[in-house]
């Protein structure tokens, strides 16, 4: 049967049903006529006397009239199996044919649909490589004035002792202000060149505990807070660039600091951890909830307070952060809740960074 649906046209399958036909109905005939002839010739036809008795009737009945009805009942019913096959090849050829005119339609009209979505994506790259190449070119130009002018208003507030308290204040806070854009420029150039592929990291090895202490006493050198520190007895040398990954603590310990009260302290661990050091910063602020932790380095994503209004902030410290961990080979995790305490469950943020083959040999000591 798999053989007629997919080997016989429409013409060869009506072709054979006609020639099964002429059969059903020619065979009987045939049949009678050739029993009937016998059976004359065996009753004496042929010698001119004719001995039509019962023998002859019962002969003619069963051999000419019920045989040949049977074997019409047989092809008959196989007529009908062939003419349900031949409409089901037939169908299923049109449905083929339809299927196949669906396919190669829909085909052209992805192969146009891909096309449109290429120049779409071609234009889109383009967008945004001017994009990165504006921001770039616009925080590039913003980087040398904003120096100067730094350079102007520090340079301004130590010598401003004839000035009055509240112009002091005034020149004090333009230049928090100052400094803070020009952090905001870096940041932006930094990103910039991140995503373009051209930052350059001046790898090298770096002590840990140097590196630590420098960024704490940055962050929190105008805060009371408690510092608790955990740190191992031998941490070898970082393979890392020491500014880069300077800038990535700077940023988790302004976190910690940023959102959790005044006077909590702030845990500092450093541990060895097979080829890494793990460094985690730990708050006991209000903690991230488990919907937020995974948009947490997000691009432009800020965290919420209790009371869901973002906090100030540009939303790519973190963001910056872990993709710096990661272009040295590290990690950047986050954990929330740490504490038991309902009201200051707290975050850890996690920072892993391969180690150098080279162990200081009077290694580094706790920090108390």
């Amino acid at each position: 049967m798999k053989s007629l649906r997919f080997k016989l046209s429409v013409k060869e399958r009506q072709f054979l049903l006609q020639r099964v036909n002429l059969i059903r109905y020619g065979l009987p005939l045939a049949l009678f006529g050739i029993v009937v002839v016998f059976e004359a010739r065996e009753h004496g036809l042929a010698q001119g006397r004719i001995n039509l008795g019962t023998t002859f009737a019962s002969d003619v009945l069963l051999f000419g009239i019920i045989g040949p009805t049977a074997v019409f009942i047989v092809l008959s019913y196989i007529m009908r199996l062939l003419q349900w096959e031949v409409a089901a090849a037939n169908e299923l050829e049109a449905l083929n044919e339809n299927l196949e005119r669906m396919v190669a339609e829909r085909t052209d009209a992805l192969a146009a649909r891909n096309l449109e979505l290429a120049a779409a994506n071609a234009e889109l790259q383009k967008l945004d490589q001017m994009k990165s190449d504006f921001v770039s070119l616009v925080s590039h130009e913003l980087r040398a004035p904003l120096t100067t002018l730094n350079g102007g208003l520090e340079l301004a507030l130590q010598e401003a002792t004839d000035m009055s308290p509240q112009a002091r204040r005034i020149l004090s806070v333009m230049t928090r202000e100052s400094a803070r854009l020009t952090q905001l420029v870096k940041t932006i150039l930094d990103v910039s060149q991140l995503d373009a592929g051209q930052l350059s990291l001046n790898l090298g090895p770096v002590a840990v505990m140097p590196l630590l202490r420098r960024a704490v006493e940055i962050i929190f050198s105008h805060d009371e807070r408690p510092l608790v520190w955990d740190t191992g007895h031998y941490l070898p040398p970082l393979w890392v660039d020491e500014t880069y990954v300077e800038e990535i603590i700077r940023n988790l310990l302004r976190n910690a600091q940023k959102y959790s009260p005044p006077g909590t302290a702030v845990e500092i661990q450093a541990q060895l951890r097979g080829e890494c050091v793990q460094i985690a910063i730990t708050d006991y602020g209000p903690g991230i909830p488990l919907e937020e932790q995974a948009h947490i380095f997000d691009r432009f994503y800020r965290r919420a307070e209790r009371d869901r209004v973002a906090t100030p902030g540009w939303g790519l410290g973190l963001f910056f952060a872990r993709a710096l961990a990661e272009e040295h080979g590290g990690t950047l995790t986050v954990t929330s809740p740490v504490h038991e305490a309902a009201d200051a469950p707290g975050t850890r943020f996690t920072l892993a960074l391969p180690v150098t083959a080279e162990v200081p040999d009077d290694g580094e000591a706790i920090i108390n």
